[in-house]
């Protein structure tokens, strides 16, 4: 009886309150370790936050990727093997195993009604023509020169999020053709600490890089 409601309430909490993630993706570098050769960081996913209020510029979200997303990020292999396939999904419930959906993880740039462009004459991406400051960027020196590729300008429709990857030419996100804005319905969660390896239990940084003008509210009576 003990263990049947441990899992219930284990169950419930993952559902509803907050989950472990092992989401393994060279993305998020050096913000999350997820590449090849690294110890994939597990994170805590507050599932609550978003009940209340909407992601926004800085997040870092992970969220249920799009049928039209082919992100390499997403490298889940499902083992013929029906035992296997029973402990990989447990696994998945407190991070001992990559999720056995299509989960994956960006940062949120822009959100519904702005406009969202790279890159201006410093290589920086742009909102609504405004420069981001954004000091988590990371270049893979594998993936090749540290740039940005160009791209839009593009509308993000309301309801909808630009997401990109901090490691910023190691990331198929919204750039990719095909890609684009996802859904704001499709979020699962805002990851808000790294709990394993010790060695990297952390809070995850969700610095808003839009300028404060973008984000100051309207003065009364004006549009």
């Amino acid at each position: 009886m003990l263990v049947v409601v441990a899992l219930a309430l284990t169950f419930l909490i993952q559902t509803f309150l907050a989950r472990v993630y092992e989401i393994p993706s060279g993305s998020m570098e050096k913000t999350l370790h997820g590449c090849t050769g690294c110890t994939n960081d597990r994170v805590l996913v507050d599932k609550v936050t978003y009940r209340f209020s909407d992601p926004g510029p800085g997040d870092v979200i992970v969220f249920a990727g799009p049928d039209n997303w082919q992100d390499p990020d997403y490298r889940v292999r499902k083992s013929d093997n029906v035992l296997v396939r029973v402990l990989q999904a447990a696994g998945s419930l407190v991070g001992l195993a990559p999720p056995d959906e299509k989960d994956l993880i960006k940062r949120v740039i822009a959100v519904g009604g702005q406009t969202v462009a790279c890159c201006d004459s410093r290589d920086r991406v742009t909102v609504d023509g405004k420069p981001l400051n954004e000091p988590y960027i990371y270049y893979l020196p594998q993936a090749g020169p540290p740039s940005q590729a160009e791209f839009g300008p593009v509308r993000v429709p309301e309801g909808s999020l630009w997401v990109m990857g901090d490691s910023r030419n190691n990331s198929a996100d919204s750039r990719v053709p095909g890609h684009g804005p996802i859904p704001t319905d499709s979020v699962i969660g805002k990851a808000r600490l790294i709990v394993l390896p010790i060695s990297r239990v952390q809070g995850i940084d969700d610095t808003n890089p839009q300028p404060a003008e973008l984000n100051a509210p309207a003065a009364a009576g004006v549009p």
